[in-house]
């Protein structure tokens, strides 16, 4: 066998059965060993972003990798926005990015880049074959390092002609690295001041926002009176009727601020520091008041399950401590569409065990709270702030999940930068309905013109915040790209809208005309 086919034998024995693809010339190896090698799962984006959003989606359900097949330094280059948020979500990945001919490389052809200077700023590892001889060792080294206790995103650089050239066979990937318990007297400590009542904050993110950390997070709020939000942001967290509801910090600085005020202790678990997302001016970068003190009880990789476990006993908390959470009474909603309305419909149209991708920005920063309400599901949101993320994710969630309804959210602009998922959804038949909020402005960005400060805002920068002249077209776009779309412009079409969507598998997109 050769190197290419060594390697796509030696992932899927590792178990990355999954490959997100978008290749080119130098990767022909690879895509022609797919067809000699049973057990790996292809599916092709039209442009890279929506193939390493997919991986990010992928491993936040699945919880091992997926990789990708990416084409030289620019194909790398149009995906590093979706790695840079799964980098920031603590997604493992392998990419697979093809290399000119190690000979070939000298003659400075067109395509020609530093792959490995590319990758570092979010891939964790990185690596280059020197030799078809090393493509299995490489790639298995490549698996091991995504599927850690702390993945990581791991490129590995595969020059033409180690695909091509004689391999010796598949490679062993190397035992897991078990997931790092916690450390005992970081419990002790975060004990101590849980028991100091509602001055302390359990600000959480990672492993305990599951259904069972959350419980168990409840079950020490009530025994201690402490309080528990979440970050502002979170890669996935257990939400719906049975589950402890927790709010996030505000997104805006002048909302947040409150919220922390009189917290004398924050306890870390998996969460970083409460920090604005933007600096603004005259408004302070860092949203903790001054003085608090900041313990971190447990880092990503660490068991904190199982540290909220021992928290729990340290501090005597049973689930009999449980208080019982008020949730919103939902009601059909009637009449105009606007922020109420939507969150009643989103969150009677989420399914049982449905996904929700959640990239609504601004229309979206009111459902949190209605939602609480609705049947159990898992939300996902955007960890890096780049741009872009949520129709990948889904996508690749879909995949991940078959059994499971997604429902991703998003806003015209947003939705615009990677709108080529609505084709490999249609392609793969997934079942995704994607609801694209057509606000027709980039609604958050006239809100940030305001918060920095920047002055008067005069036409030529309302043309850089408007989407309009021409108007997109959602269900048009959606049409051509295979995927059934329909417009809704009230409340009662909305509704209707998901319950059909509901009714049925496979992708559809709804255009809520705002």
């Amino acid at each position: 066998m050769n190197g290419a086919e060594s390697l796509v034998r030696t992932l899927v024995a590792g178990g990355v059965d999954v490959c997100f693809a978008n290749p080119g010339t130098s990767e022909m190896h690879f895509v022609a060993a797919l067809d000699r090698v049973e057990g790996m799962r292809c599916v092709l984006g039209l442009f890279e972003g929506i193939v390493t959003g997919a991986a990010d989606g992928y491993y936040r359900m699945k919880g091992t990798p997926a990789s990708t097949l990416l084409h030289l330094g620019p194909g790398l280059a149009n995906g590093l926005a979706n790695l840079h948020n799964a980098k920031k979500a603590n997604s493992g990945i392998v990419n697979i990015v093809g290399q000119h001919a190690v000979y070939h490389i000298e003659h400075n052809a067109p395509l020609t880049s530093d792959i490995e200077g590319l990758a570092r700023p979010m891939s964790q590892w990185v690596r280059t074959s020197p030799s078809a001889k090393t493509v299995a060792a490489d790639g298995a080294a490549a698996i091991a390092a995504a599927s850690g206790a702390q993945a990581q995103i791991a490129t590995l650089i595969l020059p033409a002609d180690t695909a091509w050239n004689e391999a010796d066979g598949i490679a062993q990937v190397p035992a897991p690295e078990q997931r790092a318990n916690f450390h005992a007297p970081a419990v002790d400590v975060a004990a101590k001041l849980a028991k100091e009542g509602e001055t302390t904050l359990l600000l959480l993110t990672g492993s305990a926002l599951t259904e069972q950390g959350l419980a168990l997070a409840e079950q020490i709020a009530g025994k201690t009176g402490c309080k528990v939000i979440s970050q502002t942001y979170n890669p996935r967290m257990a939400r719906g009727q049975g589950r402890f509801f927790v709010e996030r910090v505000p997104y805006v600085v002048d909302s947040a601020l409150p919220v922390l005020k009189n917290f004398k202790n924050i306890v870390l678990i998996e969460a970083n520091d409460p920090v604005a997302f933007f600096a603004y001016p005259n408004k302070p970068s860092v949203l903790k008041p001054e003085g608090c003190n900041v313990h971190r009880m447990t880092a990503n990789g660490e068991n904190s399950v199982a540290a909220l476990e021992a928290l729990a006993s340290a501090v005597g908390a049973k689930p009999s401590d449980v208080k019982p959470q008020k949730h919103a009474e939902l009601v059909k909603p009637t009449g105009a569409l606007n922020h109420a309305s939507i969150a009643a419909a989103i969150a009677l149209g989420i399914p049982e065990n449905g996904i929700v991708i959640d990239e609504s920005i601004t229309t979206g920063r009111g459902f949190f709270a209605p939602t609480a309400a609705a049947k159990p599901h898992d939300w996902l949101q955007n960890m890096g702030g780049s741009i872009g993320f949520s129709t990948p994710v889904a996508t690749g969630a879909a995949v991940a999940c078959p059994d499971r309804k997604v429902i991703c959210m998003v806003g015209d602009g947003s939705a615009m930068y990677t709108p080529q998922s609505l084709w490999t959804q249609a392609r793969e038949n997934l079942d995704v309905t994607t609801v694209v909020f057509a606000n027709r402005n980039y609604q958050i960005l006239k809100g940030e013109f305001d918060n920095v400060g920047a002055g008067a805002m005069g036409s030529r920068a309302l043309d850089m915040l408007t989407l309009d002249r021409p108007n997109l077209d959602w269900v048009s776009m959606a049409k051509g790209m295979g995927v059934p779309g329909v417009a809704v412009t009230t409340a009662e079409e909305f509704s209707k809208a998901l319950d059909n969507a509901n009714a049925s598998q496979g992708p559809k997109l709804i255009e809520v005309i705002m």
